[in-house]
């Protein structure tokens, strides 16, 4: 059975594209069959941050209208055999997706075999948004540790809960809460709402928290998710995240304030 998982937020910026790559190659590195789909019509970020920007020929929207077949779309990831990207249309209006035409979609690909369909929303609450979040088994919503994000996550909750082809028959969206740009010593310093704070205002539960890290846009630019940066701490993070959303127990790093060592103390390092 093929399992929806939807990578959302209620504000831009936040790091949906990147968890999404990052979360799909964590899949794909542990053995499952993995789909990725972009649908940020209009905008499309996804096939920069896999590296596929060269190969895109057919997208999403050329699907659903029927210009091309899913096999034709559908790229394969040149890192993992069991992973593939179906890019965003650059050229179309947000209108072009309909509910119909992404069901059939999604149909279609569970029918490929797939274990994992990740479907990489836009920010808010707009069309592209509810049609990425309508069919989703689990939610990933991403947040940073910061009010506005915080309080526009909310709202995208609340559609969790009411606006889902799960909610519309009685059932629950599976939630997760991943942190992004998480930075203790801010925390600490009352700069940055605490993962505590975060997790009493949405109710969720954290599945991950990835520290504020120069690796993640530096991985972006290199066409590279950075789950794949392994010695990184941001790569480390969402590995746990991904550990965690297949249901293994970890214990949450890089959130406390490093201290400094004897030595460090001594010569200032």
């Amino acid at each position: 059975m093929t399992e929806i998982i939807v990578v959302t937020s209620g504000k831009g910026g936040v790091g949906k594209t990147t968890t999404s790559a990052s979360l799909s190659c964590g899949l794909a590195r542990r053995g499952h069959k993995v789909a990725v789909i972009d649908f940020d019509v209009g905008l499309r970020n996804l096939d920069l941050i896999m590296g596929c920007e060269r190969r895109v020929v057919y997208d999403f929207v050329n699907v659903v209208n029927g210009e091309a077949n899913l096999k034709q779309a559908l790229i394969k990831d040149k890192r993992f055999d069991n992973l593939y990207i179906l890019a965003a249309s650059q050229t179309r209006d947000k209108d072009a997706l309909t509910k119909e035409g992404v069901q059939k979609v999604l149909e279609d690909i569970s029918a490929e075999g797939f274990d994992y369909i990740v479907c990489d929303s836009p920010a808010g609450i707009e069309k592209g948004a509810f049609l990425a979040m309508y069919f989703a088994d689990q939610a990933v919503v991403v947040v940073n540790p910061e009010v506005s994000s915080v309080r526009d996550s909310d709202r995208i909750l609340g559609l969790l809960s009411s606006k889902t082809r799960r909610a519309e028959n009685g059932e629950r969206v599976k939630e997760h809460l991943l942190l992004t740009r998480y930075s203790p010593k801010r925390v600490e310093g009352g700069e940055m709402l605490s993962i505590g704070d975060v997790e009493e205002i949405l109710g969720l539960k954290t599945i991950g928290v990835i520290p504020e890290s120069g690796d993640v846009l530096n991985a972006s630019n290199k066409g590279e998710p950075v789950i794949l940066e392994t010695e990184s701490d941001a790569a480390q993070a969402y590995d746990d995240a991904v550990a965690r959303l297949l249901g293994d127990t970890r214990p949450m790093r890089f959130t406390q304030v490093e201290k400094k060592g004897f030595f460090s103390k001594i010569f200032g390092g």
